[in-house]
Parts: C-alpha cells; sequence; structure tokens
C-alpha cells in the first residue's frame, strides 16, 4: 500500500497553521507544556497531550490517537474496472495520477500527470484507450510536472481550474460536466489548498470515484495555503456528503473511502 502522506505531527502542524495558533498558545489551552508540543510535532507518542490538545485544534481526539499508534487501517477498496492509479515521484515526494476509461467504448480521461507519465502511457496503449481530455485538479508543479509529454502523444484537450490557469489548457468552472462513454464526469470547486482546487466525480462506473487532488488525503486533507476554512469547509460539504461507498482518489497517499474518512480522519471523524 502506498504510506499516508501525514503523520500525527503533520496533522497537528497543519490545524496549527491553519488555525493561526502557536504551541504556546495550544499548550497553555490544552495545559500541556511546550515542550510537549515540540514532542508531538516531531513524532513523540504521548496519549494523553494528544487527548488534550486535539480539542483546541478542533480535530478528533480518538481518530489523532489511532493514527498516531499506527492503527489507522486501509479501507477495502474495490476498484471499478477501467480504473488505473499511477504514484511517481517528484524531487523528494510520491504524487498520484489516475487513468479512468469505459471499457466497453475504450474512452479514457487522465487525471493529472504526476512526476512522470511513462507508466500511464504504456497502460493507454496496452489497452487500446483513446484519451478523450486530460483534466487538471490544480497546477501545483508536482501534479502536472509531465503535461507537455502526455499532451503530445494523446492529443487530449486539458482542461484545468479557472483559478489556476495552465497554458493551452481550456478554463472550466463548478459545474462543468463530461460524458465518455458510459462515464458522467462533473467537477466541483474544492478550493482552500490552492486557489481553484477541483474534485471531479466520476459516475457510471461501481463503485462511484472521486478525484480530489490535494483537497483530502487519507487520514488528513492538504494544508490550507489559500484558507484552512474553506477547505474544511469544502471537504465536509462537496466531498464527504458522497455515499459511502465513493472511492476517494487523493493527490498522495493511498485510495481511501468517503465511509472511512468520515469515521477516521482526525480532521473530519463526528463532523457529519
Amino acid at each position: 500500500m502506498i504510506p499516508l502522506e501525514d503523520n500525527a505531527g503533520d496533522i497537528i502542524g497543519k490545524a496549527q497553521r491553519g488555525l493561526g495558533v502557536s504551541d504556546s498558545e495550544v499548550a497553555e489551552r490544552a495545559r500541556v507544556s511546550a515542550e510537549d508540543m515540540r514532542k508531538l510535532r516531531a513524532g513523540h507518542f504521548d496519549e494523553l497531550a494528544l487527548w488534550r490538545i486535539a480539542p483546541v485544534l478542533q480535530l478528533s481526539a480518538r481518530a489523532l490517537v489511532d493514527l498516531a499508534q499506527g492503527q489507522w487501517e486501509a479501507p477495502a477498496v474495490r476498484r471499478p474496472g477501467g480504473f488505473a492509479q499511477f504514484n511517481t515521484r517528484y524531487d523528494d515526494m510520491s504524487v498520484n495520477a489516475y487513468l479512468v476509461w469505459d471499457p466497453k467504448s475504450r474512452e479514457a480521461v487522465v487525471f493529472d500527470t504526476g512526476g512522470d507519465c511513462t507508466e500511464m502511457l504504456s497502460r493507454i496503449e496496452r489497452e487500446r484507450l483513446r484519451v478523450q481530455a486530460i483534466l487538471l485538479t490544480h497546477a501545483h508543479p508536482d501534479h502536472i510536472a509531465d503535461l507537455a509529454r502526455l499532451r503530445r502523444t494523446v492529443d487530449a484537450t486539458v482542461y484545468a481550474p479557472a483559478k489556476e490557469p495552465v497554458r493551452g489548457a481550456e478554463p472550466i468552472e463548478e459545474g462543468k460536466t463530461f460524458r465518455l462513454g458510459a462515464l458522467q464526469i462533473e467537477s466541483r470547486l474544492t478550493w482552500g489548498h490552492s486557489p481553484g482546487g477541483m474534485t471531479y466525480l466520476i459516475g457510471g462506473c461501481e463503485p462511484p470515484l472521486a478525484v480530489v487532488g490535494d483537497a483530502l488525503f487519507a487520514g488528513s486533507m492538504g494544508g490550507g495555503n489559500i484558507s484552512y476554512e474553506a477547505a474544511v469547509r469544502n471537504n465536509l460539504e462537496k466531498i464527504l456528503t458522497l455515499p459511502d461507498d465513493t472511492i476517494i482518489c487523493p493527490g498522495h497517499g493511498p485510495l481511501t473511502t468517503v465511509a472511512k474518512e468520515k469515521a477516521d480522519n482526525p480532521f473530519f471523524a463526528g463532523r457529519i
């Protein structure tokens, strides 16, 4: 399994930055020491301290403790026919891209490129797919690193969020729909991590898919670089209200499901 993108220390740091609270402020309100805070963010496990700081950071204490103890368990994900995930390197990180197709018509759509689209191109050729569109979740470099090569090779129209223009790409807003064979795709604006971050909902396959970019990760979420409040709200309202069996396809880390994230994501457990 692809490892989780974030550990407990990462989650604590994201919540602190998003809420604008320092180690000393959290420590005072949670009745722990500033040294305890530094240790927690460095990965030291202290169950009592985690239970105390979680409500201050608007996190689920139980979910945070479980993840810190290594008890986060990947959900059983039944991948639909016509689906492939590609995990590639970009500098010192790994990043996901996805290929989805209608097994009958062989029409396909690509979501992001990751650091290297070589394996994706091989799969397209092997499956004899006709790529109709390249849909970008957002314009951060790790997600579009190999876009020029992919576009040259498959000769498909590229679509990018209107608030994150990409040279040569058609801008799209929330509510844009696509149809490829039996697949229906709808765009939802899930900004917060980036100005125009887009989630793509894919129906016509079983179970349904949500390609979420960096809006949401298994056990975590993208940093609210633009707006932490909007990032949390959009995840709650536009992703975690989807059917429980929807497979969440994040920009980093393993696949997960709506049911799993509602139950065990420290940012959202118990909130919906």
